[in-house]
């Protein structure tokens, strides 16, 4: 079969489709056909060589790719052969960008009818994060919250939820096409993050009340983020750090303000926990509740070319390949 490999760290350009034997199911394990790999920004870090503290014993070469959907197409030692055929999502360990690939049972999910693959791929990991991120910052009809990256795969479902949340909604996104998407998703109001005075354009929006800020930029943004929360109810929740920064928060004034700094991670969450947020997920968006936005679908050969705009930020929604 093909699969997209890197043999080395390095740029984008690292990554090549290589022939490698056809993977077999072990025990409690599916085989499917790949039929849509989600791009995620631990895959991009992962290449860069930029999470070797938390992955030192990466072996080499390496087969990214952690979100797939596609038809079971056999089953390992276990596993209730009337899988065979059925439409499935799930996390595989690595190994996505695949024309096939091993998936956990424990983390299959039917894919419901209404759905199409690479939707599904769209909602099981960012949709689940989105979700959490919500429900940790206590949304509701009283808050105004501040959402980064508004046009990117979390932050597009998140404006989305917000607003289903009752919350005023100010998105923040780089760009004409990125603000005007912000807008089509229902944010009351759209700031410009490539402006350099983007922060006080979103403070006299809000009007010096934003109560909430959904955070997964790190950097400069977040600290200038962190400073528009309103004293005694600002809260804020870090899910991610797509600049490749840590976040810039200053504790004393997290206890001088009053404000409260949360982070979410889906990693952290226990196995029955994370599959809820999965279901749910797909849940809404089988229901039209939930629109994912798919910036892109790619060929396996062109993985290297969706890495470089998620390193860019020149994406906007998922990008999918589709094997």
């Amino acid at each position: 079969m093909r699969a997209v490999r890197f043999h080395e760290y390095g740029p984008p350009d690292v990554l090549r489709v290589d022939e490698v034997p056809d993977p077999r199911p072990g025990p409690g394990e599916l085989l499917i056909r790949v039929t849509a790999a989600g791009i995620g920004f631990a895959d991009v870090q992962i290449r860069a060589g930029l999470m070797r503290d938390v992955l030192p014993d990466l072996p080499l070469p390496f087969a990214p790719g952690f979100e797939v959907a596609g038809d079971v197409v056999a089953v390992g030692p276990g596993v209730d052969p009337a899988a065979i055929g059925r439409r499935t999502v799930g996390a595989t360990a690595h190994g996505g960008y695949a024309e096939l690939a091993v998936l956990p049972e424990a983390t299959a999910l039917p894919l419901p009818a209404s759905l199409d693959d690479p939707t599904a791929v769209a909602l099981l990991g960012q949709g689940a994060t989105a979700i959490g991120v919500v429900e940790a910052a206590g949304l509701g009809p009283a808050d105004t919250v501040l959402v980064q990256a508004a046009a990117g795969g979390v932050g597009s479902l998140l404006v989305q939820l917000a607003r289903r949340a009752g919350a005023t909604v100010i998105a923040a996104a780089r760009g004409d096409r990125k603000r005007e998407l912000a807008r089509q998703l229902g944010a009351h109001v759209v700031v410009d993050s490539g402006e350099p005075d983007w922060p006080r354009r979103a403070g006299e929006a809000a009007g010096a009340s934003v109560t909430v800020v959904l955070e997964g930029t790190g950097g400069a943004v977040s600290q200038a983020a962190f400073d528009l929360l309103a004293p005694g109810v600002g809260r804020m929740v870090l899910y991610g750090t797509a600049s490749g920064q840590p976040p810039r928060i200053d504790p004393l004034a997290v206890y001088h303000r009053g404000l409260s700094v949360t982070g979410f991670a889906s990693p952290a969450l226990p196995a029955r926990r994370l599959t809820q947020l999965r279901e749910q997920a797909l849940a809404l968006g089988s229901s039209g509740v939930l629109r994912p936005i798919i910036g892109s679908t790619l060929a396996l050969s062109q993985a290297a070319e969706a890495h470089r705009g998620a390193e860019g930020r020149t994406t906007v929604g998922k990008t999918v390949l589709l094997p």
